[in-house]
């Protein structure tokens, strides 16, 4: 009887909580087809009387949300592709092959998570600028091919525990480590690649300071700049507001949702291997 009530309770407290995180979703997805009235109508109206879709059509019609959608996707994938593929390769050497100061140069790797972006920020525009990329993609692209530490350390957290006998056996058959890398290792830490490819989406995604800096062509914009030139423009229409707002954060539920599983499957298992 102890454990059901416990059971009962903790049940009651999680809807709760879960309301309580859900609630700003609702209110955007509700406020996003209702008319200006509806939304500030009091006491509060909860479903709108008709669904108004002409809220999506102005704001559309309002800013080129298809230029900075199609910006904000194609810095999103490209990212995500570096990122894959250099936390891939960076984590293979940390965590199978053994060399002089490994263990040195993947705290000093895990050090750099320590540095606000505040202390670089200007030095790295300073070089962008420098080179010439500024009002470019560049700056925005090229460093995801050379990894993250966050994303470095939860590969090598999967690959410590891959077994070694895969290793072994492939170099008793020929095999070199980049053939163990590429065939048996990457296949293998897919639901952890997939976690870096999410993690990497959402932050490239919502990234805000990154295209502000380098970013000052209209043609150049992503959906994060965007939004926010959006909104100072049109803050006293609401609906038009919550209508691209919706917009903004829907590629975000659906790449979460389709991988879902995998990503919480390589972060548990890198939480549990090691």
């Amino acid at each position: 009887m102890k454990i059901r009530m416990g059971y009962a309770i903790n049940l009651v407290l999680l809807v709760f909580l879960s309301l309580i995180m859900v609630f700003p979703f609702i209110w955007l997805v509700r406020s996003a087809f209702m008319t200006q009235r509806e939304i500030m109508t009091i006491p509060i109206k909860w479903i709108p009387g008709n669904f108004n879709f002409n809220n999506f059509r102005n704001a559309f019609k309002a800013a080129p949300f298809g230029v900075y959608f199609f910006n904000s996707i194609l810095l999103a994938v490209v990212n995500m592709a570096g990122q894959i593929l250099s936390s891939s390769y960076i984590a293979f050497g940390f965590a199978r092959l053994r060399f002089k100061g490994r263990d040195f140069w993947f705290a000093l790797l895990l050090s750099t998570m320590m540095i606000p972006y505040t202390v670089v920020m200007i030095p790295q525009f300073i070089f962008w600028k420098t080179l010439g990329a500024y009002n470019t993609f560049i700056p925005l692209m090229l460093p995801a091919f050379f990894g993250h530490a966050f994303n470095v350390f939860l590969v090598r957290q999967f690959y410590m525990g891959i077994p070694r006998d895969y290793d072994e056996a492939a170099l008793a058959d020929g095999a070199d480590y980049f053939m163990i890398y590429r065939r048996i290792v990457m296949p293998m830490a897919a639901p952890v690649l997939c976690s870096v490819g999410v993690f990497t989406f959402m932050s490239c995604w919502n990234d805000f300071i990154g295209p502000l800096l380098y970013l000052d062509k209209p043609n150049l914009k992503t959906v994060s700049l965007g939004l926010q030139i959006f909104i100072g423009q049109y803050t006293g229409q609401m609906n038009l507001m919550m209508a691209a707002s919706s917009v903004a954060i829907l590629p975000m539920i659906v790449i979460f949702f389709f991988a879902q599983r995998y990503f919480i499957e390589g972060i548990t298992f890198s939480g549990l291997k090691g």
